[in-house]
């Protein structure tokens, strides 16, 4: 059987890497309201502390903008129903957003819709997801709620904040070009429990609890941060080098502050830390036996010492 010629091109791959070359760390300066309904507080901690770098291809980056790029398609379907349709806030000229806990949660709505078919009088918060067809399959039987549950935790975010009462989900399923078309009702109690939810992690200075002690468990196999979270003492994971993953920096209205220098972190502070950089004591596995101004002593189960001593970190003692 002759061999299939070899799919991959320069300019394929030089299209990929640009996607990648653009995405470097993945991390986000908030905790996204589209993350919110993820079940595991511990996985959510990680993520806004930028404990663990996430390296998507290029392709799934690529497919990640196809998604946004339907999003004006889908304005223009529903204008042409009537609709009067805002996808910008007409104050700021931006994408409509909403944020809580001094700005470090939140997210963008995509977009805000009155005469609607189904209720001319109301005004939806609108969001357009794309589905695989299996994923478009299980959302009409089972409705948003129960088919995805983190997308209905963020219309509830949205709504909560913005004040609106119904949200209308669009979903295209990017086989057939089929929709589905969900409309939405507030539920202010679970909303209040996610926003809740939110303030926990934002505010925490220890990892919350996971979801599951198991490393198996099918939740921790897919999860980024699993070698990190469930790593052992004989081999242990380090989490990332940036303020976040640093016991001097701490969350405050608008923005972060170091409080070993005294002053407020920009994102890209935040990225570079510093050679004062010391880990918060819960992301590293092993007991505290003593600690200086800018440096710390930790003991392993095994009874082995080391120094964490900013960016001249010393494993050797």
């Amino acid at each position: 059987m002759a061999e299939l010629p070899d799919s991959s091109s320069p300019t394929r791959d030089a299209i990929f890497a640009g996607y990648e070359a653009d995405n470097s760390d993945g991390f986000r300066s908030h905790l996204g309201a589209s993350l919110i309904g993820k079940e595991c507080e511990r996985a959510l901690w990680y993520d806004f502390r930028w404990t663990t770098r996430t390296r998507h291809p290029g392709r799934l980056l690529r497919l990640f903008e196809t998604g946004q790029l339907e999003e004006a398609r889908m304005v223009r379907n529903l204008r042409r129903t009537g609709a009067t349709v805002l996808e910008v806030d007409p104050e700021t000229g931006r994408q409509i957003r909403v944020h809580a806990h001094g700005g470090h949660f939140g997210g963008s709505l995509d977009g805000a819709a009155i005469n609607l078919l189904e209720a001319p009088k109301t005004w939806h918060v609108l969001e357009f997801k794309t589905h695989s067809n299996k994923s478009f399959v299980d959302l009409v039987a089972k409705k948003v709620r129960d088919s995805k549950p983190q997308h209905f935790a963020q219309m509830q975010i949205y709504m909560l904040l913005t004040g609106m009462t119904r949200t209308m989900y669009v979903a295209v399923n990017k086989n057939t070009d089929d929709l589905y078309v969900e409309r939405i009702d507030a539920d202010a109690t679970y909303a209040q429990s996610l926003l809740d939810k939110a303030g926990r992690i934002i505010f925490a200075v220890v990892p919350l609890a996971r979801i599951s002690e198991d490393v198996t468990w099918y939740q921790c196999r897919l999860c980024d941060h699993a070698p990190l979270c469930h790593g052992s003492a004989d081999a242990p994971v380090a989490a990332q080098v940036n303020c976040r993953t640093c016991l001097h920096a701490t969350p405050v209205e608008g923005g972060w502050q170091c409080e070993r220098h005294h002053k407020s972190l920009t994102d890209a502070n935040q990225r570079a830390a510093c050679e004062q950089h010391l880990y918060l004591p819960a992301l590293v596995p092993a007991q505290q036996i003593d600690a200086g101004e800018d440096w710390v002593y930790y003991q392993f189960p095994d009874g082995q010492r080391w120094r964490d001593a900013g960016l001249n970190k010393n494993t050797n003692l």
